[in-house]
């Protein structure tokens, strides 16, 4: 009888995870649609789709033929909305979605690690230190290495944010109330920052001005090697995610009951860490620090799952992130356009309030 249960438990939640999958992709679509769209300069949904076509097929052509390559290039440059479309609205688009499925998963492995879904890149002070790291790289040694690159910043918010994580991982084995975890995040934060602004003090405007841009968090100024970075480093990290899906699976039973079932724990929260890491250091590197996203999108697809399988969750996440950041970046270009809002600034209108309701429902719990 139980053996019955469980397998329509199963179907149930099959059925569910591929219906909330369809709809996240169907709803990715318009966010994508939209995108593309609309701005300052309004291009057809014709138009769109017929830029795109010509374009795919030129930029096929040119992985085998250098005519192509110049066509391609000739095409792009052939009118200012197929400039606008290939150069900006594209490039954009794409590493918002990247980026925001990124986020949201490294947000999630977090919450795993530390088994509380108030965890996140942003409140532990992860984002500020990549954001500080980032910073001394712009301004101190972006000169001495010529240009910073992709591959150059992701590293260097990469080591931010492991230091960072390493900071309140010894700071998790001495307190073991989660509140106090997050206020020495919350701190830790403050000092990043602090060090950020020291830091300003002795750079020169140019320099000042590109950090001011890029620590208010945006996707403009994408570039399509900015887009190759976060498509490699994203989908990636989301592959290696679900080849953990099912030490995760026992890992949130608890460490003993891991342990009993073979698990190497130690290694298994060190590849945890260093992969929630990558993840939210490349976005931070791309786009800036970008707040609640890694919270807020978790919550709300665990909600839509009613599942906590990371088979499930990890793609879902992914997903979601994806559509939450283009939408939102959507509102942060065309909301005041042609000013633009900071992207950060957005996320923490949609994404504080699910924050607040989580912990107002989770003290409810431990109250009852």
């Amino acid at each position: 009888m139980s053996d019955i249960r469980e397998e329509k438990s199963q179907i149930s939640s099959s059925g569910r995870f591929l219906t909330v999958m369809v709809l996240l992709c169907l709803t990715l679509v318009a966010a994508l649609v939209l995108n593309v769209c609309i701005g300052s300069v309004a291009i057809s949904f014709s138009k769109v789709f017929s830029f795109l076509g010509q374009g795919i097929r030129l930029g096929i052509g040119s992985v085998f033929s250098a005519d192509k390559k110049q066509e391609l290039d000739l095409f792009i440059r052939s009118s200012t909305e197929s400039q606008i479309l290939f150069s900006i609205r594209l490039p954009r688009m794409l590493l918002a979605m990247f980026l925001g499925g990124a986020l949201s998963l490294s947000g999630y492995l977090l919450q795993v690690f530390f088994r509380n879904p108030i965890a996140g890149p942003f409140v532990l002070g992860i984002s500020s230190g990549a954001k500080m790291v980032v910073g001394i790289t712009l301004i101190f040694l972006a000169k001495q290495l010529t240009q910073a690159g992709s591959g150059m910043l992701i590293g260097a918010a990469f080591a931010g944010s492991l230091l960072i994580t390493l900071i309140v991982l010894l700071f998790s084995q001495k307190v073991r109330s989660m509140s106090m975890l997050l206020v020495v995040g919350i701190m830790v934060g403050y000092i990043c920052s602090a060090v950020t602004d020291f830091c300003i003090t002795f750079a020169n405007e140019y320099d000042v001005v590109n950090l001011k841009n890029w620590s208010m968090g945006s996707f403009s100024g994408a570039n399509w090697g900015n887009v190759r970075a976060a498509v490699l480093t994203s989908l990636a990290g989301m592959i290696f995610a679900l080849l953990l899906s099912k030490p995760i699976t026992v890992y949130q039973l608890g460490e003993g009951y891991a342990k009993s079932m073979g698990i190497n724990v130690k290694l298994f929260r060190v590849l945890l860490i260093l992969l929630s890491s990558l993840l939210s250091a490349c976005v931070t590197a791309l786009a800036g620090p970008i707040s609640f996203v890694g919270i807020a999108v978790p919550h709300i697809t665990r909600s839509l799952l009613k599942s906590s399988k990371p088979v499930f969750v990890i793609p879902a996440v992914f997903l979601a992130g994806a559509v939450f950041c283009v939408f939102c970046d959507l509102i942060a270009r065309s909301l005041f356009s042609p000013a633009e809002l900071a992207i950060g600034t957005v996320t923490s209108v949609f994404g504080a309030p699910v924050v607040i309701v989580m912990m107002i429902n989770r003290r409810r719990r431990s109250e009852e």
